[in-house]
């Protein structure tokens, strides 16, 4: 058999080659297309990525609303391009309907995972929105509106989450409460109350309710936040919550690793969510938010979307009781 022949093995290699090279090269452009480039496709100074200081003087009744806030906090919703990374997966996010929630919602669906958000009644017109961006990635969303003070709730939120998404590999802790006090006195029982129920019995109440149906591969991520390391002095509850988040995932990941089951925690720096106009930080402060950080501004939302899909990511798999800080140059992990 002569080395040119239709049945010679080099002439088989060539065409094969030859073959891939062109199914390769009419599949790029159509996988670039579906890839994307991340959040960002060329790269940027982080110091002037995303608005500085000064803002407008504002506050809105708690929980407030991202809609609302001037400027809009940047969920992603224009810029995260998602490559598959979740396909098939489902998942449960509190807190879904603004800040890191929003953002980690907006990416989980168009990484290719069905999404169920949990929120507040008052926080309806945000929540439209996430589900229609959540559809509009081709994804099924589940809102599912309620007050997770309540544990017969939390145990309902994820039954209602499971039925209709058909089943539940990914749980966000995200929804939190915070307040700024200049002194620990004036902190009420009813409020101190509000806050441990919400920072800290729900994500136990929710993580109980979602154990039975968390297969091995499936990820449990926590929102801490940078004031677990650096307490500011007028966050005397929230910051106390968010250090018994940290701990959460440090020791649940050692209980869960047996069963394949990671646990993570994410502690952003000052971000600009509904939380800091809401009474999360003193009135006088919001023009200057964020303005102490090195890189002179608050981060958004959509900067610490790809933390969340990192995190929830089969290819994260040794990652388990990490904390994964993003806090614009401030101290934390």
């Amino acid at each position: 058999m002569s080395a040119d022949t239709p049945e010679s093995p080099s002439r088989r290699r060539v065409m094969g080659g030859m073959a891939a090279g062109l199914v390769a090269g009419v599949a790029a452009p159509a996988l670039a297309q579906q890839q994307g480039a991340g959040t960002a496709a060329q790269p940027r100074d982080p110091t002037t990525a995303y608005p500085r200081p000064p803002f407008p003087a504002q506050q809105q009744p708690w929980p407030g609303l991202a809609g609302k806030m001037q400027p809009k906090p940047d969920h992603g919703e224009t810029s995260y391009r998602g490559s598959g990374r979740l396909a098939g997966r489902k998942a449960l996010i509190t807190g879904g309907d603004s800040g890191m929630g929003r953002a980690a919602a907006i990416a989980f669906a168009r990484e290719g995972a069905d999404v169920a958000i949990n929120y507040l009644p008052d926080e309806e017109p945000d929540a439209r929105e996430v589900v229609q961006l959540i559809t509009s990635a081709g994804r099924r969303a589940a809102p599912i509106p309620g007050d997770i003070r309540n544990e017969a709730f939390c145990n309902q939120l994820v039954q209602d989450a499971v039925r209709q998404l058909g089943g539940l590999d990914i749980l966000v802790n995200n929804a939190g409460r915070q307040q700024s006090h200049d002194l620990f006195t004036e902190i009420t029982t009813e409020q101190f109350d509000w806050t441990m129920k919400t920072n800290v019995y729900a994500p136990f109440w929710i993580t109980k309710a979602a154990l039975p149906y968390l297969k091995p591969g499936s990820s449990i991520i926590i929102t801490s936040s940078v004031v677990a390391y650096e307490p500011p002095e007028n966050l005397f509850d929230y910051a106390q919550t968010k250090a018994a988040n940290m701990i959460y995932a440090k020791v649940l990941a050692k209980q869960l690793a047996k069963r394949g089951i990671r646990v993570n925690a994410v502690a952003p720096g000052p971000v600009w969510t509904p939380l800091q106009v809401t009474g999360g930080q003193p009135a006088d402060k919001i023009p200057t938010f964020g303005q102490n950080t090195p890189l002179g501004r608050p981060g958004q939302p959509a900067e610490l979307a790809s933390i969340y899909v990192q995190l929830a990511a089969a290819d994260a798999s040794y990652a388990t009781g990490q904390v994964y800080g993003a806090t614009g140059g401030r101290g934390g992990p």
